[in-house]
């Protein structure tokens, strides 16, 4: 059985009802569970649980500390290619979107991990819009191998791919890949994904399978927060991440939450998330799983990532470029949406360790295997 049919047996409707029924009591018993379960996640993310902020802050910093000490695992995203075959109301790549289109050749990367290895880094997530002509197997295998000598982790947010092609790629040091279902919310996926490969809702939400039985190392899991109601789509974003677990365990997981940024794609929001809201999804996931790394890209602003790195999560990312060839040419203004947070990532370093973290540029390699 695959999560597709879990999630359809789960239903959205019920789930959300269940959710916004959880009451302080309910809340208070998520809180002193030794062990939390899905119930006790629905509590932690419902309205009930919002005035109890501070307490599930206060448990989410304790249990971070335990499992991952005061370390925060860096990272960086390099856009290879802005071309996309899909139409998504909500992106900036969206086939339907009036922008230059570019896809780096073998130089043209070569040239941004040159600026890229002068910030530090050692971890590297790949990123391209999904046209599987352009930027498809071929294309990706052979970044992967181009830049293997230079860094130790890499990652990958592409096109869904089948288990052999993951398998391709997997043998030439993809490390890790991530794949967020935008929204799980079955009846409305169509209208956020309206043509392109991309709207076939049951083989995106059956790719984590495939990749655990390719074998990788590390997935991410995930919605794009603002499609739908955050608070039905997380839950069903944390049974995902609890099925995976459960049935491909000798995999790592990572968790990331991104809200909606202003995008050539304008999409309105559906369901307004405040900052105060996303700290309890953060703790909330801390709670119920000690294990997974919660991940922070540059969408959110300074203010709200000095304070974020106490309280939960373990791996970020800073002066990203959301276009290709963007590090080495800054000016070129193909981004895929619009960042928050600015600084340098030295100038950020300097900040993690003001707070007493030790910032990590390298915490794995496949030869220590």
């Amino acid at each position: 059985m695959s999560f597709k049919t879990i999630a359809d047996n789960i239903g959205w409707q019920q789930t959300q009802e269940s959710i916004y029924s959880k009451t302080e009591v309910d809340v208070k018993n998520a809180l002193v569970s030794s062990k939390a379960t899905l119930e006790d996640f629905k509590a932690l993310i419902s309205p009930a649980a919002e005035p109890f902020l501070e307490e599930m802050a206060q448990k989410s910093q304790k249990l971070t500390l335990e499992r991952f000490g005061k370390t925060i695992q860096f990272y960086v995203p390099m856009y290879l290619s802005n071309e996309c075959q899909n139409i998504c109301t909500y992106c900036g790549f969206s086939l339907d979107v009036k922008l230059d289109r570019k896809t780096l050749s073998d130089q043209e990367i070569l040239e941004e991990v040159k600026v890229i290895k002068s910030y530090g880094y050692d971890h590297i997530l790949l990123v391209t819009g999904e046209a599987n002509k352009t930027v498809g197997v071929a294309y990706i295998k052979n970044a992967i191998e181009l830049i293997k000598p230079y860094f130790s982790h890499i990652a990958i947010e592409v096109q869904p791919l089948d288990k052999e092609e993951y398998e391709e790629l997997i043998s030439v040091g993809l490390n890790t890949v991530l794949v967020y279902q935008e929204t799980y919310n079955r009846e409305n996926y169509k209208k956020h994904h309206p043509k392109g490969k991309k709207s076939n809702y049951d083989f995106r939400i059956e790719t984590h399978d495939r990749l655990g039985e390719a074998g990788i190392h590390k997935m991410g899991v995930g919605v794009l927060i603002g499609l739908e109601d955050w608070r039905t789509d997380s839950f069903f974003a944390a049974s995902h991440l609890d099925y995976l677990e459960r049935k491909y365990w000798k995999t790592n997981y990572t968790v990331s939450f991104p809200r909606l940024r202003p995008c050539a794609g304008g999409v309105e929001l559906k369901s307004v998330m405040t900052d105060r809201q996303l700290v309890q999804l953060i703790c909330a996931y801390r709670i119920f799983n000690q294990e997974v790394e919660l991940s922070m890209s540059t969408r959110e602003s300074d203010t709200f990532r000095n304070n974020i790195i106490k309280l939960g999560i373990t791996s970020i990312s800073a002066d990203s470029k959301t276009d290709p060839g963007g590090y080495a040419n800054p000016n070129a203004n193909l981004e895929q949406f619009e960042i928050h947070d600015k600084r340098t990532t030295s100038d950020f370093v300097k900040k993690v360790i003001e707070q007493g973290y030790e910032p990590v540029f390298k915490g794995w390699d496949s030869g220590l295997q």
